[in-house]
């Protein structure tokens, strides 16, 4: 594959190969990160997600959107659950509250996503969304973010059994 080319629009049918997401991501476009996600959810090979630093907001969501069981973070990692917010302050009063109004959709629609993944009612993530909950790996795992943290069992478990573990 050409450097550059994105692999999801060129996947032939039949391509099983597992695509590896990295995650290093603080802010970003709200509605790019979700049709990454979608696209994600569409592919037929498993996508694994990693966080390597820090995940927040919809890096996150990102994380969340890899293969279940294939959801991996480092030790020192950070991931930040919090609610999406508008960058139209500035706007004149009916275009801000069309903006305030479509940005509540889609913070429905993203709790909607965390709530059955994470196992926890869509009332106790949206409160989570609401105050920025700052969590490590450990609280994240338990949290239902991911399902791996990178150390030596994980190593050992996969390395000599799994051929996409660290190739």
């Amino acid at each position: 594959m050409p450097i550059g080319v994105a692999k999801v629009p060129y996947q032939i049918p039949g391509d099983e190969e597992a695509t590896w997401v990295g995650l290093y991501n603080v802010i970003g476009w709200l509605i790019s990160r979700m049709a990454i996600f979608d696209t994600m959810q569409t592919v037929t090979p498993d996508i694994y997600t990693i966080c390597l630093e820090i995940a927040v907001s919809m890096a996150s969501f990102i994380l969340l959107g890899g293969e279940p069981t294939k959801c991996i973070a480092f030790p020192h990692a950070r991931i930040t659950l919090h609610l999406p917010a508008s960058a139209y302050y500035r706007a004149r009063t009916p275009e801000f509250l069309l903006e305030v109004e479509e940005l509540h959709k889609v913070c429905e629609m993203i709790i909607r996503v965390y709530a059955p993944r994470t196992g926890k009612p869509f009332r106790v993530v949206s409160e989570d969304m609401e105050r920025d909950v700052f969590m490590s790996t450990d609280e994240a795992k338990a949290y239902g973010l991911f399902e791996y943290c990178i150390g030596d069992e994980m190593i050992d478990e996969h390395c000599d059994t799994d051929p996409m573990w660290f190739p």
